[in-house]
């Protein structure tokens, strides 16, 4: 199968029995600054899962198999001639569309790893992981399911090269509040994480167990969605967003869309859960490819709405970081449902109808998903980010999703973890590099259950000296004025 570009195959396959066969690796010579070993997933431990060999294209003698109970596992001995940051990759194949894994490092949770659908065997990258010298245990484990594993392939990670931010925001008329606050967040990035929480009647909470108020706080448009204002849904969301502004708060938006029409409305698919794909019919595809039709004209007609709200916090001067089509590639949303073209059409349509045709230059754009096949263009974006959920008490750093918005966005936007269950801890941040810009916790048992986040780590994070919290942002809204 083909191998990544830039290593020359120069020697012959080396397959070498180690710690009693667990072990098998391939090393090839060549790049003397980069000599990735490869761990064949045929002679790891399994547990619950199986070798197999009757695919085609895999490495070595097979592949495993059979991740499709919990507690399925597959797990590698690998070996560090030195402590420190290694890359990795895993080879695999997901004939059953896409699906995410877990890893575990040393028995300790090492976050979720995508692995986008594939009939033949590939490669995903796998981020960073801190190696011990000597033995280290890297366990996969099932999580989604239904996948097959080649091999493990591990090297040294590369220096991280320097980010060089864009300067101005991608609407040239940004307001001088939003500008202020994008100068602010810029001038943080690879050196402290902003606190996050979304819903504001969690600040009092966190104050209270924490003695501490997030820097941000999330709220969202949903009930401002035209067909739940028609089953009599009432918000006060933008109230309590300026209530926060005025507190020096950083205010971010989502907006759960709830479908312009066509909403099936029965049991277990009510009009209230119109923003998933599986409780309409709506077809976005179909709007956005006829804008001479009634779908389409509803689209513009929820746009303005909407603009309707964001008005009134441009009028009080309130900067938005704002993510519209959020976690699109999911499909799990009607605005993902019909893949990655319809999507970007209407993220673009949506960014054109608030900034050209209402001006609202108070908006700081957000994209929301890693894959750059959804990614909808650099000019309507200013900050790359993704939602991350790995298992109950998981505090890495999120580094794969990380390292992959950093290159999607070049290198020049900021990226940020905008929504999460556990906190990545702001120590192991700083260890792999991850410079998220914020955080931006979920509510109910994410932030309260004790065991997604315990109180004893949350206390840790927003005591943190990497972490700002309300009491020390600065009066961003001039911020380098």
């Amino acid at each position: 199968m083909r191998r990544p570009n830039g290593i020359l195959i120069l020697a012959s396959v080396l397959i070498l029995a180690a710690i009693g066969g667990a072990l098998a690796y391939r090393t090839y010579a060549g790049d003397k600054t980069v000599r990735p070993t490869f761990y064949e997933a045929e002679a790891a431990e399994m547990s619950g899962t199986e070798p197999a060999s009757s695919g085609s294209g895999y490495s070595g003698t097979g592949y495993v198999t059979g991740f499709d109970q919990d507690g399925d596992s597959l797990t590698f001995r690998v070996s560090a001639p030195k402590a420190g940051l290694y890359q990795i990759a895993l080879g695999y194949r997901a004939p059953n569309g896409d699906k995410t894994l877990s890893l575990q490092l040393n028995e300790q949770p090492a976050g979720d790893i995508p692995l986008k659908a594939s009939n033949a065997f590939g490669e995903a990258p796998a981020g960073k992981v801190l190696l011990l010298k000597g033995e280290n245990r890297l366990t996969i484990l099932k999580n989604w399911g239904w996948y097959d594993i080649d091999y493990l392939k591990v090297q040294p990670a590369a220096k991280a090269k320097a980010r060089k931010l864009n300067r101005a925001l991608v609407n040239p008329n940004a307001s001088a509040e939003a500008t202020a606050l994008y100068r602010y967040l810029r001038e943080q990035d690879g050196d402290r994480i902003l606190s996050g929480q979304q819903g504001y009647d969690n600040v009092s909470w966190i104050l209270d167990k924490t003695g501490k108020k997030p820097a941000v706080v999330g709220f969202d448009l949903i009930d401002y969605s035209p067909t739940r204002v028609a089953h009599g849904a009432k918000s006060s969301e933008i109230e309590n967003a300026i209530a926060w502004h005025e507190q020096g708060g950083i205010v971010t938006f989502a907006w759960h869309w709830n479908a312009p029409k066509d909403l099936i409305d029965e049991s277990g698919k009510e009009w209230w859960r119109g923003f998933y794909a599986d409780a309409t019919t709506f077809d976005v595809a179909y709007a956005m490819d006829h804008p001479d039709s009634e779908d389409y004209k509803l689209l513009l007609s929820d746009i303005d709405a909407i603009a309707a709200q964001l008005q009134k916090l441009q009028e009080a001067k309130v900067p938005v970081l704002f993510r519209p089509l959020h976690e699109a590639e999911g499909g799990w949303f009607w605005w993902g449902a019909k893949g990655p073209e319809p999507a970007k059409k209407l993220y673009r349509l949506v960014y054109d109808r608030l900034t050209n045709a209402h001006h609202l230059n108070n908006l700081i754009w957000i994209w929301n998903s890693i894959d750059p096949d959804w990614y909808p263009g650099d000019d309507a974006v200013d900050i790359v980010s993704c939602d991350s959920y790995p298992p109950d008490g998981d505090y890495g750093p999120v580094i794969a999703s990380y390292d992959r918005l950093n290159a999607l966005g070049g290198g020049r936007k900021l990226v940020a973890l905008t929504e999460n269950g556990p906190i990545p801890d702001p120590d192991l941040l700083d260890a792999y590099g991850a410079g998220w810009s914020w955080f931006c916790t979920w509510e109910g048992d994410f932030l309260t259950d004790g065991k997604k986040n315990s109180l004893e780590h949350l206390v840790e994070v927003y005591n943190h000296k990497r972490v700002v919290t309300l009491g020390e942002l600065p009066d961003w809204k001039t911020y380098g004025r």
